[in-house]
């Protein structure tokens, strides 16, 4: 048997955590699973627990009811302890960023797997796992806090990084900056003066104090106006529906790194 690539995460988990990123894949990609002749979905280093798989499943069959989920880790102990949670369209494999599966996934969910590697070593990560989605599929990898109130992702398709998406809830949020904690490891480390991340959450604070005066109508309706703002800057690509939602999706070459 091919030894899985990668090492174990912390394995740390909570049921819920996940649900900002769940909720905006089965809301942006469900037209691209319902397209897909078998789609399935990878919850990869799902953890300790099964939690996050089983919830995976379960939104994303309210965009596509055909959909399938194997959560995957590179841990033996976890696989076994997850496999009494199987179920229809729901199984439990021993991998890693291999994807040891026979048909190429639609979609790859990898949150909270890269924080522990090195960032020189993102890029090649990316490009194994891009490498194994189905046409048209989609790779979300991303960082959230413990009880998934902070959350940024990066959606890469086959060819490579597409859009970074900050999301978090408002009512917990001081200024936009918070959810620096956050970033994915591609940009956790450039969140320094003279990166274009650093200088989007630096635009984003002003506009989210400019804003304030819409604070006397909720945390909802400044953001959304925060937002509004930024975009006249900046590259957001997504629109009010998601904005609601405590989210903002910005296109990837306006933040990608631009130093070694």
């Amino acid at each position: 048997m091919t030894r899985p690539v990668g090492t174990a995460t912390r394995g740390t988990t909570n049921p819920n955590r996940l649900r900002r990123m769940d909720r905006w894949i089965a809301a942006t990609h469900g037209p691209a699973l319902r397209r897909s002749e078998a789609p399935v979905a990878v919850d990869l280093g799902y953890g300790a627990a099964p939690w996050t798989a089983l919830e995976l499943l379960q939104r994303l069959r309210t965009a596509e009811p055909r959909c399938e989920v194997v959560g995957i880790e590179i841990d033996p102990a976890r696989v076994a302890a997850a496999k009494p949670y199987e179920r229809e369209g729901l199984a439990f494999r021993h991998g890693g960023f291999e994807i040891p599966l026979e048909r190429r996934p639609a979609l790859i969910r990898a949150a909270n797997v890269l924080r522990q590697y090195d960032e020189g070593e993102v890029a090649a990560v990316w490009a194994r796992l891009r490498a194994r989605l189905a046409p048209g599929g989609l790779l979300v990898e991303g960082t959230c806090d413990e009880i998934g109130r902070r959350h940024v992702w990066v959606a890469l398709g086959p060819e490579g990084p597409r859009t970074v998406t900050f999301a978090t809830r408002l009512g917990s949020l001081e200024r936009p900056s918070d959810l620096a904690e956050r970033l994915p490891k591609a940009l956790i480390h450039r969140n320094v003066p003279g990166e274009p991340v650093h200088a989007f959450l630096r635009d984003f604070d002003r506009a989210w104090a400019a804003a304030a005066p819409y604070a006397s109508l909720g945390a909802r309706q400044r953001w959304i106006r925060a937002v509004r703002d930024v975009a006249g800057d900046w590259p957001v690509v997504d629109d009010r529906r998601r904005w609601r939602q405590g989210e903002v999706t910005v296109n990837w070459a306006a933040l990608a790194p631009t130093s070694k």
